[in-house]
């Protein structure tokens, strides 16, 4: 769907992006990155509203700066709202719809079905200016959906919705990649990245520092030792247990009560034998718990301090 090629993009003397080469396919892609890493600049590349210092973008093999037949398959929520405010959510769609080159009743017919679509049937009648943070980020995306594009862009969607909203949006947006499209996503929060998908592209300081799937990028770093913490009713009998493990580099008595932390190399090979050694030793354990099996953790290992 969407190709880069060892592309960079100056702004005067500072860097936006920094020599990134990747493939974006269909599904649900999530770009990641604190602020100021790149993600927006990457966007605005696939958009066409700028054009790379170096290398170049493909959208669907056409270059997209000022090409409107990339824009007629893009659909693009930005991170800064640019309504009419007067306007209802309703016609805002509606007159996207018409700029899209619908008739007046097919504007008509997709606005209604964008807006059930998006929860905001019930409301569009309603001016702007007094939508909530959460109705705007739903029109925004009912806008961007209203020509029935291949790839949509969302920069930071869930801002603003609450926990019921931003669930039913990350199912909303699991749907649209089901169908086919390329959905991405930028965000810098990470435990709603993990609800959405495991395909990222993590840029940091303008470069790509890593792309695919979460689980591979998991275990290519999972030659260093992970952090695991057990809780058991008995960690004097527990502890050198575990110590004699070969997996196992370091254990630790922690001030709780009935908590062990350890470090393990090469943690599947330690869930597997921890299985064993529960039934082997009728050992009771109440909770085996890792802070470094998710996103954050692979985040903070690959960015840095």
């Amino acid at each position: 769907m969407i190709t880069f090629d060892r592309v960079s993009r100056w702004y005067g003397q500072v860097i936006g992006l920094n020599d990134v080469s990747c493939e974006i396919p269909t599904g649900l892609t999530a770009l990641l990155g604190v602020n100021g890493a790149g993600k927006s600049t990457l966007m605005r590349l696939v958009t066409g509203q700028l054009r790379p210092t170096t290398g170049s973008v493909r959208v669907m093999g056409m270059e997209p700066f000022a090409n409107p037949e990339v824009y007629k398959i893009l659909g693009y929520c930005p991170d800064i709202d640019s309504f009419y405010e007067y306007m209802s959510g309703r016609r805002f769609v509606r007159l996207l719809g018409r700029m899209a080159g619908y008739s007046q009743s097919e504007a008509n017919d997709r606005t209604e079905q964008m807006l059930q679509r998006v929860g905001m049937a019930d409301r569009a009648h309603k001016p702007i200016a007094g939508y909530s943070k959460g109705m705007r980020q739903r029109i925004k995306l009912a806008q961007a959906m209203i020509h029935d594009p291949k790839i949509i862009l969302l920069d930071e969607p869930l801002n603003g919705l609450d926990p019921l909203g931003r669930r039913e949006f990350i199912d909303l947006l699991a749907e649209l990649a089901d169908e086919g499209r390329s959905i991405i996503v930028s965000s810098h929060i990470l435990y709603e990245v993990e609800q959405m998908t495991k395909s990222i592209l993590l840029l940091h300081r303008g470069r790509l520092l890593a792309t695919g799937d979460l689980r591979v990028i998991r275990s290519l770093i999972d030659k260093h030792p992970h952090q695991i913490r057990i809780e058991t009713q008995d960690p004097r009998r527990a502890a050198p247990l575990f110590a004699a493990m070969p997996n196992v580099v370091s254990l630790t008595f922690t001030l709780e009560p009935n908590v062990l932390e350890l470090q393990a190399k090469d943690p599947d090979s330690f869930y597997d034998r921890l299985a064993g050694l529960v039934l082997d030793e009728s050992l009771p354990l109440y909770r085996v718990s890792s802070p470094d099996n998710n996103l954050e953790s692979v985040f903070r290992y690959l960015v840095g301090p």
